[in-house]
């Protein structure tokens, strides 16, 4: 992602370059071996904390603001650097005495100094300290406008001033903090995931990573950030009539393969609900991003009449590691072992209770009887929907044997009903189908408008269907790193 780091060493400097700092016992110890190299050769001391120390070595150059700790990748003070014609040659970290012997060409160096002393850690690597030198020395810069707070204004009440917010507090989306950001991928910062709806704003990497910070996300779950919202931008999934549809809908963001576990998604207990950072914070960026770059905000493109929880953010993983079926990912054309993204325009969640049913066929059909529900009882091939099934109903197909396709073909042959039971009037309920298709059988969802995966804790007959928008595709991306 960064620039290649510019050197600060003149091109017609030849010598030895020494990195050192008071605060660094080993330093300290050597300082007689420093003066002595004075002495003998073209020498270069630049000391990190204190530009009078060592007092005996004139010309001490002060590195307190450790651009060329920096830039030159010190990690250990002290430090010895051999150059040639402005070109690092060589490099000893902590004293070695034969070795700085060796690379000086003194033999008697140090006589009366401790044959070996471990260094200390640079000041240029230390906690957040990279990010900010990153920032202030440009390898990585920032494109964004920088907001400044006065010293008495509360940042989090000026986020809650600004819109940024989503009714929840936010990180203070720093330098320091976007850099981290930016640093877990190899992508550049100006590149361009896609147009973001509803305003159609370029959504490039450096913005995005800012409204990942402010979700609380960890730099960790940056692919994934990025991966969601490279989805939400294709024009199957239409993001902008996700927002502008007076329905609940939402983006739901089902994360599959080697990265759940990686970053610590939940896929067990609870994990439709709270208390996971990582299910919190990926769907809360994703709505950000929809909201401070692409303008989604409720009352404006965004028209939900009632809306619901999740459009804070909704993001969870699939139970692979046990389950008996093909993942969500598999099953859409991707490998086990790559790791994957998919948008589902949801709405809420309904619970499936069925805590008799030890057989597939009677299993099914209470399944089927909820999901036959969805938006409307009357209303058939106009809405989608994710099925959520737990462990302990997975069992009852796994000891079945029953393949997933096998239970989607017995949903739909549930789902499916005479057009004269569901048409507009019946039961002297005014909404329902056309009248000209009362003569016709009728499947509730669409090709591909249902969705299954699992997902849940160990315990517990339950399972779960989430409404769906049908104005959307769901859709899945591979996650880049």
């Amino acid at each position: 992602m960064a620039s290649e780091k510019k050197t600060l060493i003149p091109q017609d400097f030849t010598g030895l370059i020494a990195v050192v700092k008071r605060d660094c016992e080993t330093c300290r110890l050597i300082e007689p071996a420093l003066a002595e190299l004075k002495r003998g050769a073209a020498l270069q001391v630049r000391s990190q904390d204190d530009p009078s120390f060592p007092e005996s070595v004139e010309g001490v150059i002060d590195e307190r603001a450790l651009e060329f700790s920096y830039r030159h990748d010190i990690e250990i003070v002290p430090t010895l650097i051999q150059v040639n014609d402005g070109e690092e040659r060589a490099r000893l970290v902590g004293w070695q005495r034969d070795d700085w012997r060796g690379l000086t060409g003194m033999p008697a160096l140090g006589a009366g100094l401790p044959s070996f002393s471990p260094g200390c850690g640079s000041k240029s690597v230390e906690p957040g300290m990279p990010e900010k030198l990153a920032f202030k020395f440009g390898d990585t810069p920032i494109q964004a406008r920088r907001v400044d707070v006065a010293s008495q204004q509360d940042e989090h009440e000026l986020m809650f001033e600004r819109g940024w917010s989503d009714g929840l507090p936010l990180v203070p989306p720093t330098e320091e903090r976007v850099l981290k950001m930016l640093a877990a991928t190899t992508r550049s910062p100006s590149e361009v995931i896609g147009i973001i709806p509803p305003d159609n704003v370029p959504g490039t990497i450096e913005k995005i990573a800012i409204n990942a910070v402010m979700a609380g996300c960890k730099p960790a779950y940056f692919p994934v950030v990025l991966a969601a919202v490279e989805a939400a931008c294709l024009d199957e999934f239409c993001m902008h009539g996700v927002l502008a549809t007076t329905y609940f809908s939402a983006p739901i963001v089902i994360v599959n393969g080697p990265i759940v576990d990686e970053i610590g998604m939940n896929w067990g207990h609870n994990v439709l609900g709270q208390g996971n950072r990582a299910n919190s914070t990926i769907g809360r960026a994703l709505q950000l991003v929809i909201r401070n770059i692409g303008g989604g905000r409720p009352g404006g493109v965004d028209r939900a009449t009632l809306g619901q929880p999740g459009k804070v953010g909704f993001c969870f993983a699939e139970r692979e590691h046990d389950s008996y079926w093909e993942s969500l990912a598999v099953e859409r054309g991707f490998r086990p072992d790559q790791s994957t993204v998919t948008l589902f325009a949801g709405g809420g969640v309904h619970p499936v209770g069925d805590q008799k049913s030890r057989k597939p066929e009677s299993l099914t059909r209470s399944l089927a009887m909820t999901l036959r529900t969805v938006r409307h009882g009357k209303i058939y091939g106009g809405t989608d929907a994710l099925l959520v099934i737990s462990p302990e109903n997975m069992r009852v197909f796994r000891e079945a044997g029953w393949s997933k396709a096998r239970v989607r073909g017995a949903l739909d042959e549930a789902m499916t009903v005479d057009g004269s039971k569901i048409v507009a009037g019946v039961d002297g309920i005014a909404e329902g189908m056309p009248p000209h298709l009362a003569e016709r059988r009728l499947c509730k969802f669409r090709p591909g408008g249902l969705l299954i995966v699992h997902a849940g804790g160990g315990a517990g007959m339950w399972s779960a269907v989430i409404t769906g928008w049908g104005g959307s595709d769901a859709v899945t991306v591979a996650i880049e790193s």
